[in-house]
């Protein structure tokens, strides 16, 4: 078993911080591709979640740029997940016998690996301005388990490396 930190704090993050890079799997050539802001996107006005969207992938050179109004968030664990804009299948995500353990991008994952390795997990404050349900408190009710620890590690593991590997 890892080295458990003592602490973990809420930093309020919700799935929309994390949407700026987005790891897919390419549908032309299988390997990793990126979900990034398109380059049309100049200003700093309007919802972040709208903005305009490219698929890149530098293994085949597959480009495709996404403008519409129609954003799909992944629910729940149940089955893969895929990315909000283009519906690709997302990179970094390994099914577990509990459910599907996915994310985004690496910053995503940390957050991730954070939160289960440790061993005492503070909440944002209740009284506080800002987001109630964080990231963090939105996730399925098996990653939060300490008994499911180990196993969510290893999952989170298998992850990365299926990211070196590519």
């Amino acid at each position: 078993m890892a080295l458990l930190s003592v602490r973990f704090r809420d930093p309020r993050s919700t799935e929309y911080d994390f949407i700026s890079l987005i790891i897919v799997r390419c549908p032309g050539c299988e390997k990793a591709a990126l979900v990034v802001p398109g380059p049309e996107d100049s200003g700093p006005g309007g919802r972040i979640l709208f903005r305009p969207r490219r698929l890149v992938c530098h293994g085949c050179g597959l480009s495709r740029v996404w403008s519409g109004r129609l954003v799909t968030l992944s629910a729940g664990a149940a089955q893969p997940a895929t990315d909000p804009y283009f519906g690709m299948p997302l990179w970094l995500q390994v099914e577990t016998r509990h459910g599907w353990l996915w994310a985004y991008n690496l910053e995503h994952l940390d957050l991730i690996r954070r939160f289960v390795q440790a061993s005492l997990r503070e909440r944002a404050p209740w009284y506080d301005t800002g987001q109630k349900m964080t990231l963090v408190a939105r996730l399925p009710a098996w990653i939060k388990r300490a008994k499911n620890r180990d196993e969510i590690l290893r999952a989170v593991s298998r992850i990365h490396a299926s990211l070196i590997a590519a």
